[in-house]
This record gives C-alpha cells, structure tokens and sequence, in this order.
C-alpha cells in the first residue's frame, strides 16, 4: 500500500494586490482629501489653525509666502 500525502502549505499576509484602476481611484481619493485638509486649513478662521498648518508647512520645507 502506498500512501502519499500531498500537503500544501500556503502564507496569507492578507494583502491583495490592486489593479491600475483601483490604484488611480485611491491615489486620487488621497490627493483629494490631503488638498481639502491643506486649503482648509490654510483658509481657515480660526487663527489657531491657520497657524498650525503654516507652521507645518515650514517644518516640511513647503514655501507658502
């Protein structure tokens, strides 16, 4: 009797790759939501904010004057 046992062992890291599309829709969505986040800020009433993402913006090494 021959038994042979064919085990096959497989690695899950969960990640799945994206295809060109997904990848354009999600670089967009970020791109989009950074530049809300940045004018937002930057535009925004309260001193206090507008401070801090100038001062931001500095630290980067973004100009803004």
């Amino acid at each position: 009797m021959n038994m042979t046992t064919d085990t096959t062992i497989t690695t899950s890291t969960g990640l799945q790759s994206l295809s060109i599309s997904q990848r354009i829709i999600a670089g967009s969505l970020a791109l989009m939501l950074g530049l809300t986040l940045l004018v937002g800020t930057g535009f925004a009433g309260d001193y206090r904010l507008h401070n801090g993402a100038h001062d931001t913006r500095h630290a980067m090494g973004f100009p803004c004057h």
